[in-house]
């Protein structure tokens, strides 16, 4: 006998219900915690928590808010609807009260998803065993209970000087970025500064006695700029990370190009560094990441210590990362360690051995562009230029036919 047939908030089919249980199955769950960053006050963050918060309970989770801030702004309380909500704890301090989310009173009641607002806020003394809402937030998590929550990106320890420096406003609130980078969903909530301005200046986000002073100081355009750019880059390193991960357990053969990373190879040759300099302005131009990569062998490493100790100095100073590995292939070597990176772009320079030294051994720049191209990998050849006694530079001899001299 079929079970009830599941009908949304609105009345129509949801569209889960027409999904196979394979494909059901290949879609990873909501999380335990997320957490929406933004760049400023009013950008969203709240309303976007409240909105999932509400579709989760349409869905037949149980939900609760365990501390929403609306600040008045009329909007953010409509969309608290019909989401139950646990009674705040009343705590007298300094002859005012105030109102804390009850930690103990959610842990009692413990829902399925508690929706916490403002993770860096400091807890008044005498409200609770932590001093920090990330705190509570932390054992509501080892408790079982999921939490979505939300976050302004000044308030990361890791930035917060930085946007000291920027907007000459003191940061008091912080939360370590471990905390944030614990959640299993990040999700930015973006908006241009004149969008925020302009809601400022329509009273959406401060009072209106307060709108003067905030859009000459913190919410100048260029202080939003700025931090919009913090936002953006925090949200998207962590993507990145997500998916290197996911492409290291699905996808371990596959190079995705969601940004140029380059990769330069480095030999005790002569006209290396110069190798290494072009390929760290292809990076730059690119806004990529550089990586120089030496493939050691133990048998002629000595003679070329030095030189090789001067390419490493020289990866650091053009903002590269250093990477040594050792291996009795080293085109086989080059490719993989490319792989294992991401790389989207290998950097060689052009071979120095003779015609018949290739003939017999083969050429390490060909079987670098054979294996590269496996991986779908693209790959520079490049010139090496020594310099002659004047001073003057010179292409070295050697390079194979079909190799690029630029």
């Amino acid at each position: 006998m079929p079970g009830p047939a599941l009908v949304g908030h609105n009345g129509a089919m949801p569209s889960s219900a027409f999904v196979d249980d394979e494909s059901a199955q290949s879609v990873r769950p909501a999380g335990r915690f997320r957490v929406y960053v933004g760049s400023a006050a009013g950008v969203g963050k709240t309303c976007a928590m409240l909105d999932e918060g509400w579709r989760r309970l349409q869905r037949g989770t149980d939900v609760v808010v365990g501390f929403v801030e609306t600040h008045g702004r009329p909007h953010t309380a409509e969309l608290l609807r019909d989401i139950p909500v646990v009674p705040r704890k009343q705590v007298e301090y300094r002859g005012a009260t105030f109102g804390e989310m009850d930690l103990d009173a959610v842990l009692a009641r413990h829902p399925e998803v508690a929706l916490v607002d403002e993770l860096a806020h400091t807890n008044v003394p005498g409200s609770g065993r932590h001093e920090k809402r990330w705190e509570d937030v932390l054992e509501l998590l080892d408790a079982g209970i999921a939490v979505i929550s939300t976050v302004n990106i000044q308030h990361l320890e890791s930035v917060a000087d930085a946007v000291e420096s920027i907007t000459g406003a003191r940061v008091r609130e912080r939360v370590p970025d471990w905390v944030v980078r614990k959640a299993d969903q990040l999700e930015l909530i973006d908006s241009s500064a004149d969008q925020l301005r302009r809601r400022m200046l329509h009273g959406n986000i401060y009072p209106p006695d307060k709108v003067p002073g905030a859009l000459n100081g913190f919410f100048r355009t260029e202080n939003l700029v700025a931090l919009r750019e913090l936002a953006l880059r925090f949200v998207a390193d962590e993507t990145e990370e997500e998916l290197i991960r996911f492409l290291e357990g699905h996808r371990p053969a596959s190079v995705w190009d969601t940004t140029e990373r380059i990769l330069v190879t480095v030999t005790a040759a002569p006209g290396s560094d110069a190798v290494v300099r072009r390929a760290a302005r292809m990076a730059q131009r690119a806004k990529g990441e550089l990586f120089v990569l030496h493939v050691r062998d133990p048998e002629r490493e000595a003679s070329g210590s030095s030189k090789i100790d001067a390419m490493r100095v020289l990866a650091g100073d053009v903002g590269g990362t250093w990477l040594e590995v050792e291996g009795d292939d080293p085109a086989r070597t080059i490719v993989e360690v490319a792989a294992e990176h991401q790389v989207t772009q290998i950097v060689v320079g052009a071979s120095q051995r003779s015609r018949w030294n290739e003939l017999t051994s083969g050429s390490v720049v060909r079987k670098v562009l054979r294996a590269a191209a496996e991986r779908g990998i693209d790959v520079h050849v490049i010139a090496r230029k020594e310099l002659r006694p004047n001073g003057d530079p010179v292409a070295a001899l050697g390079a194979g036919a079909g190799e690029e001299r630029s």
